[in-house]
């Protein structure tokens, strides 16, 4: 038997289970709040699905590649007394993403609405560019009306949600409730090309454009108002929320694997690892996909939880390759889009577990974020979506995904030397391997559905001292909502715990502010 972590701790003992940036971010700030705090990993290093692969070139991201909600992160690290600056360094991107078709056209958006609106008319036509703008004003639109009532608030609910939409005729009018986004996009496009590209954004939380709501138009907001890349990629952040945790006192484990959460009475008791040792707490936190404690692979008792996730439908999973080699071929930016000739096949598709010779790739040139690539080789991460298990049973062979997927970009004039073998590629099973009970989705549950976002399991389970956090859980998918996921869970705690005293202090512990005035959500 281990000897137990929190022997002399005093006060409440909080175990976090799983290193992804929700758990790091909840381990911190319940730590920097006066908590002992165990954080038990079963891979070998801190990030979740912002993990890298070893390449001659150095490490290559082979999940988010880029951090957009910057408050997100200022909030977080003010919160624990420190700046977000002095911990990793962030590069602005100017231009946001390069958008290739097969016909030879190409168009560069930028962190400027007047800059895309330029770039849009040189494409496509004033029109064009008047449509985008007024599809811009929808989204940002869109992105305020939502954003304190739903995503920053811990357990938002449909009454209070009609309630606010109600008195908001103009947001009503934006969200076209009965659309889908790919309808409200044919309306708000005439050029096909735009409405596919803007259409890319549901796959941000899993989606398909025909299938999730018009209100996910306000992605393109998030990302039209700031993209940034960490110098050293996404990695470094979560090795800096890791240190803040660690300077905090927090404690981690890595290659320890959870096999139980142990409960007795209907409240947490601790956990069981893989080789039978038992560690118990007063609080534990999971970071993982609910689906996995709600099918049972972390003990019968835990079963009950998230009960919703056993059958709900799953969002998008992914191919995805990670390595180096040297380009040639079409100027590439740090993000790039390579489009098929019509979006709705792939999707179509994607929904009854097929692939598409021909998919929409995303290529990240890892190096170009930061100045000019350099001599040589670069790191590359490309993107094809897929279907989870849930849908496709039997993945496609490596070879298959490999010669669709360059074959593809070559079509563009595109190639890599030398070409990367089949230990650079994560298919959907890998993905499930990687994290338990997925069935190889990246973004939990399907955003399918204007009620969907109210469907995913909060911070508070129905089991006394067990909580949430991570893109399974509300507020969604995504490193920014994972983030605050791990706020909603750590304020949850420290609340019921100070419920639980005898006389509650008028403050909670440790300084953490539950909300700040720009977020507050309406009275």
């Amino acid at each position: 038997m281990r000897r137990s972590v929190f022997e002399g701790a005093t006060g409440s003992r909080t175990i976090v289970v799983g290193a992804g940036i929700a758990g790091l971010a909840a381990a911190a700030r319940l730590s920097h709040a006066g908590q002992a705090v165990l954080v038990l990993e079963r891979h070998s290093a801190p990030g979740g699905r912002m993990r890298t692969l070893p390449t001659a070139a150095g490490p290559v991201d082979a999940g988010p590649t880029v951090l957009t909600m910057r408050p997100v992160f200022e909030d977080l690290f003010q919160d624990l007394g420190t700046r977000l600056k002095d911990h990793v360094t962030l590069v602005r991107q100017h231009c946001l993403a390069r958008h290739f078709w097969p016909d030879g056209s190409r168009l560069d958006l930028f962190d400027s609405e007047t800059e895309s609106a330029r770039a849009i008319q040189s494409f496509a036509g004033a029109n064009a560019a008047r449509q985008f703008r007024a599809f811009s004003r929808r989204a940002r639109r869109l992105f305020d009306g939502f954003d304190a009532p739903m995503m920053q608030a811990a357990a938002p609910t449909l009454p209070h949600l009609v309630g606010h939409v109600a008195c908001r005729p103009r947001l009503m009018r934006a969200m076209a409730p009965l659309s889908t986004l790919a309808q409200l996009l044919g309306r708000s496009f005439d050029d096909p090309r735009l409405a596919q590209l803007f259409g890319r954004y549901a796959t941000y939380v899993g989606g398909a454009p025909d299938r999730v709501p018009a209100l996910l138009a306000l992605i393109w907001h998030a990302e039209a108002n700031g993209v940034w890349a960490v110098r050293g990629g996404m990695h470094e952040l979560a090795r800096a929320v890791e240190d803040l945790a660690r300077d905090r006192g927090a404690t981690f484990q890595y290659n320890a694997d959870v096999a139980e959460v142990i409960v007795k009475d209907n409240r947490v008791a601790g956990v069981r690892l893989a080789d039978s040792t038992q560690l118990h707490a007063d609080t534990v936190v999971f970071n993982g996909d609910p689906r996995a404690l709600a099918t049972g692979r972390l003990g019968t008792a835990a079963g009950r939880v998230a009960p919703q996730t056993r059958h709900a439908r799953r969002s998008l999973s992914a191919e995805v390759w990670a390595f180096a080699a040297t380009p040639s071929g079409p100027d590439l930016s740090f993000h790039n889009v390579f489009f098929r000739n019509e979006a709705e096949g792939e999707f179509e598709a994607i929904a009854h577990g097929r692939s598409v010779p021909d998919p929409t790739l995303y290529v990240c040139a890892q190096d170009r974020a930061t100045g000019p690539p350099p001599p040589g080789q670069e790191r590359f991460e490309i993107i094809a979506n897929a279907a989870p298990l849930t849908i496709a049973p039997t993945p496609q062979e490596t070879t298959q995904c490999q010669t669709r997927t360059f074959r593809t970009l070559a079509g563009f004039g595109l190639t890599f030397d030398p070409a990367p073998g089949r230990q650079a590629l994560t298919t959907p099973t890998g993905f499930d391997s990687l994290f338990p009970a997925t069935a190889g989705s990246l973004y939990g549950q399907s955003p399918e559905g204007l009620a969907a976002a109210l469907t995913r399991p909060t911070a508070r389970t129905s089991i006394k001292g067990l909580y949430l956090a991570g893109g399974g859980t509300h507020p969604g998918a995504g490193v920014p909502m994972a983030t605050l996921s791990a706020r909603h869970a750590a304020e949850a705690i420290l609340r019921d715990q100070i419920s639980t005293l005898p006389s509650r202090p008028t403050a909670m512990p440790g300084g953490m502010s539950t909300r700040s005035a720009k977020t507050a959500s309406d009275p």
